[in-house]
């Protein structure tokens, strides 16, 4: 008989359907935040395009967005120690508060 693994107590097993698998583009990240809670609204802006639609938007808390965001500051590093540094874009000509607080991207 094969020896099958035993789940490690403190392992996850995460499982992603093939629909959420394909993932959806975003060129754009909203981000709002309440006492309780970060907003990320990803949305996919084409040029010449009138109106965009929010492809995804993540709910987190606050705790879990500073996780998020050191874990993408560790990502962002390895990728540049790989790949050169990633030129960093200057603000979009465009109101990006669309009546709501400022936004960041």
């Amino acid at each position: 008989m094969a020896d099958q693994q035993q789940p490690q107590p403190n392992q996850l097993n995460i499982e992603i359907s093939e629909e959420v698998s394909e993932g959806n583009y975003a060129n754009l990240a909203i981000i709002t935040h309440s006492h309780a809670e970060f907003v990320i609204d990803f949305v996919n802006v084409m040029p010449g395009t009138p109106k965009s639609k929010v492809k995804s938007r993540i709910i987190l808390t606050p705790t879990h967005a500073k996780r998020f965001m050191k874990a993408m500051i560790e990502n962002v590093k390895k990728f540049e120690s790989v790949n050169g540094p990633i030129q960093d874009i200057e603000a979009v000509g465009f109101p990006m508060n669309f009546g709501g607080p400022a936004a960041q991207a």
